[in-house]
């Protein structure tokens, strides 16, 4: 697991970026095209990752807000593994709250405010909180529980993960 926080942070915002910067290569029409009827559309992995990541960062907060709350307590085995491994795997992973018809953006100007909202409320709770003492920590539905810094790693590893995902849907758009 990486132990460098400002590693952390760093990696998190390059990532995030990506997704920003990679928003201008796309009209509205291309991010709400699907690649099968059973697959998200590029604009729907945009919206999940949005609102997923805005669940983390509320997590952050909520960690670090806790002061000594859980600290005994440890992430599940698989999610130690995704940390050692500095990344989720290579696979669809299972989440009982995806749903295939999350909606689709309504404009790639919703994106990109929200992802560029994201990414300056997470630098204003790095830049702002007391993170010498958060030993807090709140619970993963499905990996148990993170501290401040693992939410933010794991927030990396999640928008890395779909990148995988978007090249595949890259690949269908720009084949098309």
């Amino acid at each position: 697991m990486e132990t460098d926080k400002k590693a952390i942070l760093e990696r998190f915002n390059k990532t995030i970026q990506q997704w920003i910067d990679q928003l201008e290569d796309y009209s509205l029409d291309m991010l709400q095209q699907r690649p099968a009827v059973d697959s998200w559309s590029l604009g729907q992995v945009y919206v999940h990752i949005i609102e997923d990541t805005t669940f983390y960062v509320e997590q952050m907060k909520a960690a670090l807000a806790s002061d000594d709350l859980h600290a005994e307590k440890s992430m599940h085995t698989r999610a130690k593994a995704m940390f050692e491994n500095g990344g989720m795997p290579d696979m669809a992973l299972e989440n009982p709250f995806n749903d295939i018809n999350l909606r689709q953006p309504e404009s790639k100007h919703e994106l990109l405010q929200s992802m560029t909202f994201i990414k300056e409320e997470v630098n204003r709770l790095f830049a702002t909180g007391d993170l010498s003492s958060a030993n807090g920590k709140t619970e993963h539905p499905g990996f148990a529980f993170f501290d401040t810094w693992e939410w933010l790693q794991f927030a990396e590893m999640h928008m890395r993960h779909h990148l995988r995902q978007k090249k595949r849907i890259d690949e269908s758009i720009f084949r098309s």
